[in-house]
């Protein structure tokens, strides 16, 4: 029952470029049906799918999804950008 005593809150933070954490102990059920469980007192939720360890964050999300806009312009760019 959602509102039964014996069962506390959980509170969930949700960070806008991470992931989300949520105290802990905590059991996911993954799309495939798939359940997963941790014990520790806060977990985060990897939200971006990058994660080696998902459904957990690896902080994947840290690193750049590609080649950054100064690497694409070659280095005629760069210096440009430094010496204007």
């Amino acid at each position: 029952m959602p509102n039964d005593s014996s069962e506390r809150r959980r509170r969930v933070t949700a960070q806008r470029t991470g992931p989300l954490l949520m105290e802990g102990p905590v059991e996911v059920t993954l799309d495939d049906g798939t359940v997963v469980s941790s014990d520790r007192f806060c977990v985060a939720l990897c939200t971006c799918r990058r994660s080696r360890t998902y459904p957990w964050c690896d902080t994947s999300h840290r690193k750049p999804a590609g080649p950054s806009q100064t690497d694409t312009q070659g280095p005629e760019a760069t210096s440009e950008l430094l010496n204007p």
